[in-house]
């Protein structure tokens, strides 16, 4: 990225359930991290997947943010909006033949798959529509070619990682079956349409990443800086639930009286090293006080519990 560039970071939830503390070292790390830089923090409300968007959830969210003491640059941009964008950029892909229709159901490509699962259990495509419909198959979903030659993902914090899509995932979905668009199309277009320059978000993303930089070589689009920040897992070590610790108004969280502690607890969580002097501070001016100090080489790369 050139120099004289402006930084331009991203937070872009999920309102498929409230807020918790993944989300909220999410939310931290990208903020101070595009702050630290002088740069514009977005926010994004990724609706895309509208059978499992809770209803009042994006404006709890909202509140929710603004009560920890957050203030984002700009228009909030929602992905529920932008299926015209979204329709271009097929259309681009299918123009330069690097996508194509499907006709498989994921009943037929269990079945006919040869290759083996992946640490995920995702099918790879065995690419029984790349050359064409097979006769009696109509067009169900969009799926975006894969080439042999694996991509390169070079993490700010979880250092160099290859990936062999061909093999994880074969060419994969861009828009489904349902008629929506798949989030890894959706996500690069808004990155570029929003000018991002730098992605932060939880290492759960990470595997995402090599499908993304693809569609951004087939599209044209200049590939962001990324770095995944380490999961907060549950006590016993396992995935936090959305369902746990939730971070919500709604939930009936005193954010008035818990959200310094909260961004508090999410700046270690990060390895930043507050001083003691802060600790009884609202929750902007904890923030204020990471966008100023937040050092990269202190994050950390393991997942872990965090305490709030």
């Amino acid at each position: 990225m050139p120099e004289n560039r402006t930084v331009v970071g991203r937070f872009a939830p999920s309102p498929t359930g409230p807020l918790h503390l993944g989300s909220l070292v999410a939310a931290v790390g990208s903020y101070a991290m595009a702050k630290r830089a002088g740069g514009l923090w977005l926010l994004r409300m990724e609706d895309l997947d509208t059978p499992r968007v809770v209803p009042g959830m994006a404006d709890d969210m909202f509140r929710t943010l603004e009560s920890l003491g957050f203030a984002w640059d700009g228009d909030v941009m929602w992905q529920s909006r932008r299926a015209e964008a979204y329709g271009s950029a097929l259309e681009r892909l299918l123009s330069a033949r690097n996508a194509y229709p499907c006709g498989c159901s994921r009943a037929e490509i269990a079945r006919a798959a040869s290759a083996p699962h992946d640490g995920e259990g995702e099918v790879p495509y065995p690419n029984i529509c790349r050359n064409g419909l097979p006769a009696g198959k109509e067009p169900r979903s969009y799926r975006v070619k894969v080439g042999a030659e694996p991509i390169v993902v070079h993490d700010l914090i979880m250092g160099e990682k290859r990936y062999d899509l061909a093999r994880i995932c074969g060419d994969f979905v861009v828009k489904r079956a349902d008629g929506l668009f798949a989030y890894q199309l959706a996500v690069v277009v808004d990155d570029a349409d929003q000018g991002v320059t730098q992605v932060v978000r939880g290492a759960d993303l990470l595997s995402s990443t090599p499908r993304q930089i693809l569609l951004q070589r087939l599209l044209g689009y200049e590939t962001p800086a990324y770095a995944h920040l380490p999961l907060v897992t549950a006590p016993g070590g396992g995935k936090l639930s959305k369902r746990d610790n939730a971070i919500s108004l709604a939930a009936g969280r005193d954010l008035a009286a818990d959200g310094g502690r909260l961004i508090l607890a999410a700046l270690r969580f990060l390895g930043q090293r507050p001083p003691a002097s802060i600790a009884g501070a609202a929750g902007r001016e904890i923030l204020a006080w990471g966008a100023a100090h937040f050092d990269l080489s202190l994050v950390p790369t393991a997942s872990a519990p965090l305490s709030a």
